[in-house]
């Protein structure tokens, strides 16, 4: 059927007048009401602002030169606003805007090996990051029917942790002492342990050189591609520093709702609650023990209960925090330090005097506790050393008793000598980590006797003979690292050879 001329010219007036009323609605000006607001003053990283009388609590507010800020106190006539950017251009008289959101992170796979800041800013020079979805940084807690119990090990590597204070899969255990007592580097060898577990690192107040080595620690065991590193340095304003734990909790809560197993280290709440303290009395909120405000318990609590493991119908994942707290002159009983004692599941304690005395890692045995990680505990580990903590704690103290007195008996002067050999074979340098196989050899050589006549100058050069020899039995090994009690064939097998091994060194020094 043939189109007249006259149909043809409508048709091309019609698509030519549609084209325009598109470009017009296109460019047509879109009105909405933006409250705005305006500065009245600004000091140590809060602003006090007017004119928003609807803004929420913890809302996001931006200020000009793309300066963010929190709601945080709302009077009658201003809010009290923690500034979460640099705020050295802002002056008062700049306006202020509400966005009626609430501050949030991007979540993803696509953070796997890079480094961000408390807001989700990459840091690191890799380009800009391209995830789709983001949680916002506050966010509820698993409910307790939600919850499943501990029933993973989390192995850390560390012969003194992994058999006297172990650690379960979706626990929290807090890593407290004084400073440079090695917390990071306990931490941070953990982290390098895990090969199947999401590991994410938020440093708050801590030093940029500090935070970089551990970045390049990570690097150097490839290790970054399954790490996520958030930072807040001590150079940037309290009101990052207070976010960024609760924005790295969220990064981490996206991999456990995948089903994943993941591992948070906070490093450390004493900066954070310094942070929070800082915001709190230049607020003007009252203050309370030792300067800190009333609700310095409820941030840390709501903070630390998301880690936990979820019920195989929401994925069976977990999130298991390492919370790092630093102490004055050994003072568990500060108030920031018994907090976290009390929202925690146990605690590894580092003493000064051990690390001052060269025995790493510097845990306090006697005072460091697990209270959910012993049920996790993998049944090899408590045939071996069951009795072990126990055993050490009272070895220290006895330790302590004997140097006033010139002469021992027998008993007490074995019960001496082997503790000191169990304190030798505990004693583990920084980037020396140990699988199941080699910590079940080594803990069955000293508890069962086996090492008893060997120097202690020896130790370490027949724990690496041990170990080497454990390379070259793959059944046996398989064996020990399946986790299950050993058969007394095995438990001989493997005390022949831990004699072998000794003798052998001994004849050659």
């Amino acid at each position: 059927m043939e189109v007249s001329v006259e149909q043809q010219l409508r048709a091309s007036c019609d698509q030519t007048f549609k084209g325009y009323r598109d470009l017009i609605a296109a460019h047509r000006v879109k009105v909405r009401s933006v409250q705005v607001g305006t500065v009245l003053s600004v000091e140590e990283g809060i602003a006090q602002v007017n004119g928003l009388a609807r803004v929420h609590a913890e809302e996001l507010l931006e200020f000009p030169h793309g300066i963010r800020g929190l709601a945080f106190n709302l009077d009658e006539d201003r809010v009290g606003v923690v500034l979460l950017d640099h705020y050295e251009k802002l002056r008062a008289g700049d306006e202020v805007r509400r966005t009626e959101r609430v501050l949030d992170v991007p979540v993803g796979e696509e953070l796997l090996g890079r480094v961000v800041d408390a807001l989700g800013r990459p840091v690191d020079h890799l380009g800009p990051l391209e995830a789709a979805v983001r949680y916002p940084c506050e966010r509820s807690s698993p409910r307790i029917m939600d919850r499943a119990a501990v029933s993973v090990p989390l192995q850390t590597g560390m012969k003194i942790i992994d058999a006297l204070v172990p650690i379960g899969r979706g626990q929290r255990e807090l890593i407290l002492g004084d400073r440079q007592t090695g917390k990071t580097s306990v931490a941070v060898n953990t982290m390098l342990n895990q090969t199947d577990v999401v590991c994410v690192y938020c440093a708050i107040g801590q030093q940029t050189s500090a935070v970089a080595n551990v970045i390049e620690r990570l690097r150097d065991h490839q290790r970054l591609q399954q790490c996520v590193v958030v930072v807040a340095s001590g150079s940037d304003p309290p009101g990052a520093q207070y976010v960024a734990p609760y924005a790295a909790t969220s990064i981490a809560e996206y991999f456990m709702s995948e089903g994943r197993d993941v591992l948070i280290v906070y490093d450390d709440l004493t900066s954070h609650a310094r942070a929070y303290r800082q915001l709190s009395l230049l607020l003007r909120r009252p203050p309370g023990r030792e300067a800190f405000p009333g609700d310095i318990f409820y941030i840390h609590s709501r903070l630390l209960e998301r880690s936990t493991h979820l019920l195989e119908e929401l994925g069976g994942g977990t999130l298991t925090a390492l919370p790092i707290v630093e102490t004055e002159a050994q003072n568990l009983s500060a108030y920031i330090p018994t907090n976290l004692i009390s929202i925690t599941d146990g605690q590894i304690l580092l003493s000064p005097n051990q690390f001052q005395k060269g025995i790493l890692p510097a845990v306090d045995v006697g005072r460091s506790v697990s209270r959910v990680g012993g049920k996790t505990q993998l049944p090899i580990y408590r045939a071996v050393a069951g009795d072990l903590k126990l055993a050490y704690a009272q070895f220290e103290e006895l330790e302590a008793f004997s140097r006033f007195s010139s002469r021992l008996d027998k008993e007490t002067q074995q019960r001496l000598d082997r503790g000191r050999l169990v304190r030798e074979v505990l004693k583990q340098s920084e980037d020396d980590s140990l699988d199941v196989a080699e910590q079940v050899a080594v803990l069955m050589a000293v508890t069962g006797g086996a090492w008893d006549a060997v120097p202690l100058n020896l130790v370490q050069d027949v724990e690496l003979a041990l170990r080497k020899r454990i390379e070259a039995e793959p059944a046996l090994r398989q064996r020990m690292s399946q986790g299950g009690r050993l058969s007394s064939d095995d438990q001989e097998m493997l005390l022949g050879l831990a004699e072998n091994v000794a003798t052998e060194v001994r004849r050659a020094n």
